[in-house]
């Protein structure tokens, strides 16, 4: 098995591990375990666990950015266009609830970890980047603008889903979860121009 073969199996491993036992449980040892791979297979795929850590947290972005974009078609306005976004979103949660509770913990571990906490700046702004091509989208769509800046919507979009993820992890409401998301969608709209 090739290094680019290994390392897609290590990052599903890696998810499952810290997922099931948090980052100081997901040892390399316990990774490879995971992958049904030997200890040489990581070091093979992944010049350290840091490295290993980072390709994991950029995988678990794209993949939230990709439950989402493209926006799904829905007929209706703003709010309708946002509550669909978040509603996909929210599908992509409870399909795979791993994925963000590995998040969670690596976003801890980066603020835990003076050398590693711009990385938790890196994934946020990630985030924001993404949130910020969603709201443009939508907006074109909608037909509207955006009275203040993109990047300002698009921080209090995050904040949103941010909370929406924790409360749905802890609670496995779906109900709950889709009248946050109706909510969110209710606000966000109001920052745009009336249609």
């Amino acid at each position: 098995m090739s290094a680019a073969e290994r390392r897609p199996a290590l990052i599903e491993a890696g998810l499952r591990v810290i997922a099931r036992a948090g980052i100081s449980g997901a040892s390399t040892r316990a990774i490879v375990a995971e992958a049904g791979m030997s200890l040489a297979s990581f070091h093979y795929a992944f010049e350290s666990r840091e490295a290993f850590l980072d390709e994991l947290t950029a995988t678990v972005v794209v993949r939230e950015t990709q439950a989402v974009l493209p926006l799904p078609e829905v007929d209706g306005d703003l709010r309708d266009v946002i509550e669909a976004g978040f509603l996909r979103y929210l599908e992509h949660l409870r399909a795979d609830p791993a994925h963000e509770q590995a998040m969670l913990e690596l976003t801890q571990h980066a603020l835990r970890e003076p050398e590693r906490h711009p990385l938790a700046v890196a994934q946020y702004r990630r985030y924001a980047d993404f949130a910020e091509e969603a709201l443009t989208l939508a907006a074109e769509r909608a037909g509207v603008s955006w009275r203040s800046p993109v990047s300002e919507v698009a921080g209090v979009l995050v904040a949103f889903s941010d909370g929406i993820t924790l409360n749905w992890l802890v609670h496995r409401d779906d109900h709950a979860a889709r009248a946050a998301a109706r909510a969110a969608a209710d606000a966000l709209s109001r920052m745009a121009d009336s249609q």
